[in-house]
């Protein structure tokens, strides 16, 4: 059984009879444990796909099901990290990581009588991204990079069984944006839960994931899907093989493909 799938997914923003199509037939099925990136074309629908699985919006037609249960309501078990940060700035650092486990109903009658392993996780993410040292920060006080790594660290400390990022490093220059790509994938070899991150960046999600899964124009349906078999660890020299760069190009034309399509 996928862990996470869509079966003829269609989402209408607004009335059924006047609103906006925004997905029309979209599937696609990802097992336990896998990275999956979701490309296309900008207003094509990945930012839907990802409310859709986690349950803050559901589909007008077609399934969506997470361990074989139908997505009726938004998921407890989901870590979600968007393009901006959104720390709340009154709060350090490490407290704006343990909010997600201060608001959430089933951690946090064991986060008020007991916040030590909380605390423990907390510090052992922060040590994990390279954040040592900046617990008593401010957001105002740490760079864009540093934001989005406290982000993370947000977003994974209930340990949940789903990470979604959307977008999570476009608003980032390029030496910071690769430097969180090796971030993330350290996170993920030691952790192992399952992702799903929505990209414009080819080079992104072709140096993340495992999967590729390629958008149409809106509607938005899963056209294609593209393998990645460049073995983990991932360095950012495999970027320059011809393997990679093939890869890419690839992506690319069957999106510019989509593009065209009338």
């Amino acid at each position: 059984m996928a862990f996470v799938s869509l079966d003829k997914v269609r989402l209408v923003y607004g009335a059924a009879s006047s609103g906006t199509l925004a997905v029309q037939d979209a599937s696609l099925s990802m097992e336990r444990g896998e990275f999956v990136a979701v490309v296309g074309p900008s207003g094509c629908g990945k930012s839907t796909i990802l409310k859709m699985v986690s349950g803050l919006l559901s589909p007008s037609a077609g399934l969506v099901a997470v361990e074989g249960q139908r997505v009726t309501q938004p998921r407890k078990d989901c870590g979600i990290a968007f393009q901006n940060p959104t720390l709340l700035p009154w709060r350090t650092t490490l407290d704006n990581i343990l909010l997600s486990v201060e608001i959430a109903e089933e951690h946090s009658k064991s986060y008020r009588r007991d916040p030590k392993p909380y605390l423990d996780k907390a510090h052992e993410l922060l040590a994990t991204v390279g954040l040592t040292g900046f617990e008593n920060k401010f957001p105002w006080q740490l760079s864009g990079g540093m934001q989005q790594r406290a982000s993370l660290c947000r977003a994974l400390i209930h340990q949940p069984q789903l990470l979604l990022l959307d977008e999570p490093f476009a608003a980032l220059d390029a030496f910071t944006r690769e430097d969180l790509w090796q971030v993330l994938q350290n996170l993920y070899l030691t952790r192992k839960f399952t992702v799903i991150l929505v990209t414009h960046d080819l080079r992104e999600a072709a140096f993340l994931a495992d999967t590729v899964y390629i958008m149409s124009k809106r509607p938005g349906r899963i056209v294609s899907s593209k393998r990645v078999e460049i073995q983990r660890p991932r360095r950012l020299d495999d970027c320059f093989k011809p393997e990679f760069t093939d890869m890419v190009h690839d992506l690319r034309a069957r999106i510019a493909k989509e593009l065209e399509a009338a």
